[in-house]
């Protein structure tokens, strides 16, 4: 498999049970889920006390157990995005990499592996709406930047606009045209003003 593929397969198989009904939505306790990456493999594997993540890569193999209750979550982070008319494939890549569970370079290796939660994720979503963004403006800061979603919303994204706007005078469509050209503004946490702090990818040296 290619590194830098995008394509994404979604494989389900039933292990207990002879059928289910549209398990792409609703996650049973009676049969296991694949998510099968290019470049990084997740894989659910489903028992019946809990389920297994396991990312696979040529380096390593970490693994993370998620319970009943974090597939919920999970699945209920899945329909704050749905609105957009992503694919399930498109959601879980977005989640994947917004929350550590999928490689990206983004967050180096400072990302901790983590189950999104419902709250957070619409809250940012509803934040990006408020700041005058129509769905497909969403749709496109999303398919750029899906990390935005694993960001803070009080201390990156809100901070950051308030920087855009206060010192840099840029509002309204200025502001839009702006996240759409480069939407990892909202995740910009440092300044190193030219001593680099091997953070590239946060610092707003690159502004």
């Amino acid at each position: 498999m290619g590194a830098t593929s995008l394509s994404l397969e979604i494989e389900l198989r039933s292990a207990l049970i002879p059928h289910f009904v549209d398990p792409t939505i609703h996650l049973e306790s009676n049969f296991s889920k694949s998510i099968l990456f290019n470049a990084n493999r997740i894989l659910a594997s489903k028992n019946l006390a809990f389920t297994r993540w396991k990312t696979y890569s040529a380096a390593k193999t970490p693994e993370i157990a998620l319970s009943e209750d974090d597939m919920k979550k999970w699945e209920a982070c899945r329909q704050v995005i749905s609105r957009f008319q992503f694919t399930t494939e498109e959601e879980d890549k977005i989640l994947g990499k917004a929350f550590g569970l999928v490689h990206s370079p983004y967050w180096g290796e400072e990302r901790e592996k983590v189950v999104p939660e419902f709250e957070k994720v619409d809250a940012i979503i509803d934040y990006l709406t408020g700041l005058g963004l129509s769905d497909d403006d969403v749709i496109k800061i999303l398919k750029k930047f899906p990390e935005v979603v694993g960001c803070s919303l009080e201390n990156e994204l809100k901070t950051n606009i308030q920087i855009l706007e206060k010192q840099w005078s840029i509002k309204g469509k200025s502001l839009r045209n702006l996240l759409l050209r480069n939407p990892k503004v909202l995740g910009y946490i440092i300044d190193c003003k030219g001593d680099c702090m091997a953070l590239c990818t946060r610092c707003w040296v690159r502004f």
